[in-house]
């Protein structure tokens, strides 16, 4: 079933804020990610949140000559044939390793070292996915097949961290300012930030808006239910999250296909399918039947 709606932060909120969207393919006949709108606390500009049902969907770590940098890798842009069959929805990775405070795993090998204690984005052979702290709520086992650290947690037990609503929003990376992302513009507190985390029955939220804290952005997860989350990239080149609808049912993924959570993000549906695109990502496809 559809999520239940969220109640708005504001007291005028906007029509349609916190109610539920199906978004992107069906999985078997059934919705799996649905999308809602939010401002969030003392905000002025709306954020979109993305629910995803991960007994239908399969998380992918899709990686990059920049982030992490190296490979030669299996999954790099662009998503190719095979896997735009089943793909559903797409969204944005971490930070430059040098930026993250953690590490990356992929293809059975650390491209950078794991950080106890890092926020974690987690991926299973399974394809299920998990978001915690290192080390405590998420471990290395015999199934994991990759792991995406970033920073340190911003929900934990089901609230913001201390950290997410301390003073120090510096700590949560180097922001473009409000009219330029050049190094001698002073950067700002509320600008572009994206983040993910899981709810309690185990389904993934992906938030991202364009003016925001590092405490509105955990009180976003909080609200769609995240008991664990964590901050992906900032500033306006780089949040993005797309679903795809291709008709008929079965065909390709396609940046033609493609949606976009928020309408003002820079990335879109093509992003994903540009091989010069260098980033990290993570793609969301509908599980085999059975």
């Amino acid at each position: 079933p559809a999520p239940a709606a969220l109640a708005p932060f504001a007291r005028h909120a906007v029509a349609g804020d916190g109610a539920w969207r199906p978004a992107g393919r069906a999985v078997h006949g059934v919705r799996a990610i649905y999308e809602t709108t939010l401002i969030p606390p003392g905000g002025s500009q709306a954020a979109g949140l993305s629910w995803m049902d991960t007994r239908l969907l399969s998380a992918r770590l899709y990686s990059g000559s920049i982030s992490p940098g190296g490979g030669p890798y299996r999954f790099t842009a662009p998503i190719r044939r095979a896997q735009a069959a089943s793909v559903v929805a797409a969204f944005n990775g971490g930070f430059k390793m040098n930026e993250t405070g953690g590490g990356y795993y992929t293809q059975a090998r650390v491209i950078d070292p794991l950080r106890r204690g890092a926020a974690s984005l987690v991926i299973n052979a399974d394809g299920s996915v998990n978001v915690g702290a290192w080390g405590t709520d998420v471990v290395m086992t015999r199934d994991v097949v990759g792991v995406r650290q970033n920073l340190v947690p911003l929900v934990a037990g089901g609230r913001p961290t201390r950290r997410a609503g301390s003073r120090d929003w510096q700590a949560w990376g180097a922001t473009c300012g409000a009219t330029s992302c050049a190094a001698t513009v002073p950067g700002i507190e509320h600008q572009w930030r994206s983040g993910v985390g899981v709810t309690a029955n185990g389904a993934l939220v992906y938030a991202a808006g364009p003016a925001l804290d590092p405490l509105q952005l955990a009180q976003l997860l909080v609200r769609a239910g995240v008991v664990r989350g964590m901050q992906l990239d900032i500033n306006p080149d780089w949040p993005v999250f797309v679903t795809y609808h291709p008709r008929p049912a079965g065909g390709l993924a396609a940046p033609s296909n493609g949606s976009k959570l928020l309408p003002s993000t820079v990335q879109g549906p093509w992003t994903f399918f540009t091989p010069s695109w260098a980033r990290d990502f993570i793609t969301m496809s509908g599980r085999p039947a059975g």
